[in-house]
């Protein structure tokens, strides 16, 4: 499998349920991360096109048969989607890989059959979530409802475009709320193949529209006076922005955020075992990924032993083509991101950390966004390359004392989305999991279950995704007082 050798060109937009002219001229032209050549062109969608999508959102909302089906009704128009996603998962995967650059093998798996599950364990949830409740009141018998909030901006990311869209639509649409995606120009292409399946698989009109646009379009999206909710998923910095817009019209806003999540190795850990284990989700997605376990924390009696094998670990990562599926570590998105990387890795050798492998541009490739995968160690929390995300193949492996003390450095963060412990003691691993305050953890593994709340403490957001938790941002709450005495016929 090799590059894209065909200009994938889309010519409209996807508003209301059905492909249109876009009202505006502006082209985003998609750049392959590894030739630095354009792989595709789709329009740039405008304020405008946003206010025609908004309104068709708005009246299938207000008006249409969406949210008035049967759970049952909608549930099958959700299933025939992720089937038909299913059937083409190959497709999406190799799209986003020369979109974004993440290796073949981790896009069939993190993107597309990940993306599967979302919408899968969405149905699950959507068919026990109780919409419905009787309760014994203070006052008299209580009836409480859980509505669907409207019309949902869902905004996703260029790293794991179609699961983050999965993330944010599944709910949504089950609920019975109608959704515009905007999706990122770095990745669009691949939201064309879930625009097909919509339009196919029998989505009412207005319940669906994708638009790829910039920054300044999606702050246009999510001020706009037609929008219920907002779902969003970034970095800090834009996700303030998202939600002090969102604050003008009070419309409630769900952020996913960043991380810098930290693997704890104790003393007694199966040393081959936690390599095996954080090293994929280390450098998932050429470091991209924002539950990936950047701060890698080791006891300092086994420290050197330790940073040796992930050392060798990291090198021995085979760099290349993301389209090769013998790739394990692809190029980056974009150049700015390539230097983001480089700059880190500058400033963390000018902090005094150690490089133990990688810190440059990969001699093997004369072209495209790559950064060798790097493994910082005497690395100490407080330096920058140790807090704040570098959103890169760019590691650090920090010594500890005894528990309390890894405790305290994997606590130690802005952020507390992500992280896990290796341990030959299950019990005294679930402790540790307990004690750190991160919104998902793994024992002796990296899971993200879509059947249980994920989302983030601190700076990694609002809100939680997937599981009955996930479902539920999308609802209001409404309680109906009864008369005393009420018995239900």
């Amino acid at each position: 499998m090799t590059e894209l050798t065909e200009l994938v060109e889309h010519g409209q937009l996807f508003i209301g349920g059905e492909f249109t002219d876009p009202l505006s001229t502006e082209v985003i032209e998609v750049i392959s991360p590894h030739t630095e050549q354009i792989i595709g062109r789709v329009p740039h969608a405008s304020e405008a096109d946003v206010d025609r999508a908004v309104a068709a959102a708005r009246r299938a909302f207000d008006e249409g048969p969406w949210p008035r089906m049967a759970l049952d009704e909608r549930i099958a128009v959700i299933t025939r989607i992720k089937d038909a996603f299913a059937v083409r998962h190959e497709e999406f995967a190799r799209l986003i890989s020369a979109q974004n650059g993440t290796p073949y093998s981790a896009s069939v798996m993190v993107q597309a059959l990940a993306a599967m599950m979302v919408w899968d364990s969405a149905i699950t949830v959507a068919r026990t979530f109780p919409y419905e409740e009787r309760r014994d009141g203070v006052l008299g018998p209580l009836l409480v409802r859980r509505e669907p909030v409207g019309v949902v901006a869902a905004v996703v990311p260029w790293n794991v475009p179609q699961f983050t869209a999965a993330a944010k639509l599944a709910p949504a649409l089950l609920a019975g709320c109608t959704a515009v995606l905007k999706v990122s120009p770095e990745t669009p292409l691949d939201a064309y193949l879930l625009a097909e399946i919509a339009e196919e698989e029998g989505l009412p009109p207005g319940v669906l529209s994708i638009l790829p646009a910039d920054r300044e379009v999606s702050e246009y999206l999510v001020g706009h006076r037609g929008v219920d909710k907002v779902s969003f998923t970034g970095s800090v910095a834009a996700g303030r922005r998202v939600m002090e817009v969102a604050s003008r019209n009070l419309t409630r806003v769900t952020l996913e955020l960043g991380g810098k999540s930290a693997a704890v190795i104790l003393p007694d850990a199966d040393l081959e075992a936690a390599v095996a284990g954080i090293v994929p989700f280390a450098w998932m997605i050429n470091g991209q990924a924002c539950v990936a376990q950047t701060r890698i924390l080791a006891p300092r009696s086994r420290y050197e032993e330790i940073a040796e094998a992930f050392a060798a670990a990291a090198g021995a990562l085979r760099v290349g083509d993301p389209l090769d599926p013998t790739t394990e570590l692809g190029p980056l998105v974009a150049q700015r991101q390539q230097q983001r990387s480089l700059d880190y890795i500058r400033l963390g050798q000018e902090e005094g950390a150690k490089i133990l492998t990688g810190g440059n541009v990969p001699a093997s490739q004369e072209r495209g966004w790559y950064v060798e995968p790097t493994l910082f160690g005497s690395v100490d929390n407080s330096m920058r390359i140790a807090r704040e995300e570098i959103f890169g193949p760019v590691i650090c492996l920090i010594p500890y004392g005894d528990e309390a003390e890894a405790v305290r450095i994997a606590d130690d963060s802005p952020y507390g989305l992500s992280g896990s412990v290796w341990t030959a003691d299950t019990e005294r691993g679930i402790d540790i999991a307990r004690r750190i305050r991160t919104g998902t953890y793994s024992v002796n593994t990296f899971s993200l279950d879509m059947l249980g709340p994920f989302g983030g403490y601190k700076n990694s957001g609002l809100g939680r995704e997937f599981g009955p938790e996930g479902y539920g941002e999308f609802f209001e709450h409404k309680m109906i007082h009864l008369p005393a005495g009420y018995r239900e016929a």
